[in-house]
């Protein structure tokens, strides 16, 4: 679903990046709430909206998660894709990274020589085009903070994301009222349109609830293996459905964070097998 996200936003390219954003925000908000009512955690979410911390946490999450999402829509209906699939392919060298600087966690030394490799590729990039991949930088660095936030959070990711979704609420609100385009009128708007706009919902919804259910059922590391599946789908469609051009330079960094990721991967698996044997 992650993968193919791109084809849902381009059939709304007509729409600004920041009012696909407002509707993402607010659908969601009615969405997961429904949601939460109906799995019966409304006791968690009122313990979590009487923590002032906590609530701060989820509000500078929601906040980088917003970012996250508008840059991304931005790169899907601007013909950024490959830019975009670039990011999220770096996010998990980003988590790693993160985790050694704010968590106190050691690199092991394929973990060293993948996210090496990976600077390696961006450095080949900015060289050749002299200037930042700054697409992709900022989406893997916002998603990878907002990961660190959400993992200091005793918060279910369910009532996390209705709490960060309804603290932006207001602020969607303000934008559809006083900027939004004539699209932004339902009433004046076709059913299959308006369809379109709320299932922005479940674009938002759907792939995560399927990640943390997933995350429940199956080791970690073969999770890992397919959080690669949405950039690798990206990559396709930005190469073969909307020909994205694919400079030689552009290839060679994906070689290199391709390479990292299988031996960023391939450590994963093996520190798993490790701890289970120990355990065992």
């Amino acid at each position: 679903m992650w993968g193919i996200a791109p084809l849902y936003f381009k059939e709304l390219a007509m729409l600004p990046a920041a009012e696909i954003l407002v509707h993402r925000v607010i659908w969601s908000v009615i969405l997961v709430f429904g949601l939460i009512v109906a799995t019966k955690q409304i006791p968690a979410l009122v313990s979590v909206m009487r923590n002032k911390k906590i609530m701060g946490i989820l509000f500078i999450a929601g906040v980088l998660l917003a970012a996250n999402w508008l840059l991304y829509i931005w790169a899907v209906n601007n013909d950024k894709i490959l830019d975009a699939s670039l990011g999220y392919y770096i996010n998990p060298m980003v988590n790693v990274f993160l985790g050694r600087v704010f968590l106190g966690e050691k690199l092991r030394p394929l973990q060293r020589v993948a996210v090496l490799l990976a600077i390696v590729g961006v450095t080949i990039l900015i060289v050749s085009y002299g200037q930042l991949p700054w697409i992709a930088l900022v989406l893997a660095c916002t998603f990878g903070t907002y990961g660190l936030l959400r993992k200091r959070v005793p918060v279910d990711s369910l009532t996390g994301l209705f709490v960060e979704t309804l603290l932006l609420s207001p602020f969607a609100i303000v934008y559809w009222v006083m900027f939004g385009t004539e699209y932004s009128n339902l009433a004046t708007n076709d059913l299959s349109f308006n369809i379109l706009l709320i299932a922005s919902g479940v674009i938002t919804t759907a792939p995560l609830l399927c990640f943390t259910a997933a995350a429940k059922r199956i080791m970690y590391s073969t999770l890992g293996f397919f959080q690669y599946i949405g950039p690798t789908l990206m990559f396709i469609l930005a190469v073969t459905l909307y020909g994205e051009p694919l400079e030689e330079d552009r290839l060679v960094t994906f070689g290199f964070v391709w390479a990292g990721l299988v031996l960023f991967s391939l450590d994963s698996l093996r520190a798993y097998r490790v701890q289970k044997q120990a355990k065992a």
